[in-house]
């Protein structure tokens, strides 16, 4: 019934609606056929309902069959899902073995189109120590995985997520960059978001040393569609805070 488009939908309100007793006796009948269920179109949405629904003791064959598979699974569009709920309702000691086949393999999930998904998830929902692994992954590789379709929304949920020392430093690789680098970054499809996310984020002190980086390439990021961003961004915090002077490339140096 797991694998049937209406069979499924069927389990599930079962799952919500009967008694825990009874909730056990249905989950122990995916036992054997948990991969299958969750590689499946209609069985993910019963595997993902049980863990959501049903006391985490009574899950641990799920977990169990989730050894040597986490990565596999992480890289599937219905595996993902599973492991998002599995980090979600499961206790510590379930989640302790699936995070760290996760981390042995973050590299790659950070680039992955499902992958990436369940690295944002730890971002956003895991403990303190799981956001610091995934930001350190990150650090000294902003340039790259900022211009990546799929790695770049982590660079931004790194820096949204990120201690305010971690941020500082993800934003301090950027402030390091060289003229070249930065510009390469702000006229790029993704990596711009990566910048204006940094932009939004960043201390006021670490903001200023930003933008006056970002000064000198305002003329040519004109010519560029998501060079515009950068400057709706700039005009907007300029306008806030005009000590900066007024936006525009710096002037040139008086002739003595």
């Amino acid at each position: 019934l797991a694998l049937q488009m209406y069979g499924c939908r069927v389990i599930q309100k079962a799952l919500e609606s009967i008694p825990a007793e009874q909730q056990q006796e249905v989950v122990r009948e995916l036992d054997g056929h948990v991969l299958k269920c969750v590689k499946d179109q209609n069985g993910n949405h019963v595997v993902q309902k049980c863990i959501e629904c049903v006391e985490p003791s009574a899950l641990q064959f799920i977990i169990n069959a989730f050894a040597g598979q986490v990565y596999a699974l992480s890289t599937h569009p219905y595996g993902c899902r599973v492991i998002q709920r599995i980090l979600e309702h499961c206790t510590p000691e379930q989640t302790a073995p699936v995070l760290a086949e996760l981390h042995a393999h973050t590299d790659q999930l950070i680039q992955d189109q499902y992958g990436n998904y369940v690295v944002q998830h730890v971002l956003e929902h895991g403990a303190a120590e799981d956001r610091a692994r995934l930001v350190a992954g990150v650090r000294g590789k902003v340039l790259q995985l900022s211009q990546h379709k799929f790695a770049s929304n982590v660079v931004e949920k790194c820096v949204t997520h990120a201690t305010r020392n971690e941020r500082a430093l993800l934003i301090d690789e950027l402030c390091g960059f060289n003229d070249n680098a930065l510009h390469v970054m702000m006229k790029d499809q993704y990596a711009n978001y990566v910048v204006q996310k940094m932009i939004d984020v960043a201390e006021p002190t670490q903001r200023k040393v930003l933008m006056h980086k970002i000064r000198p390439h305002i003329g040519s990021l004109r010519k560029y569609t998501y060079g515009k961003h950068i400057i709706a961004k700039l005009e907007k915090f300029f306008m806030k805070a005009p000590e900066l002077g007024p936006i525009g490339p710096p002037p040139p140096n008086p002739v003595l």
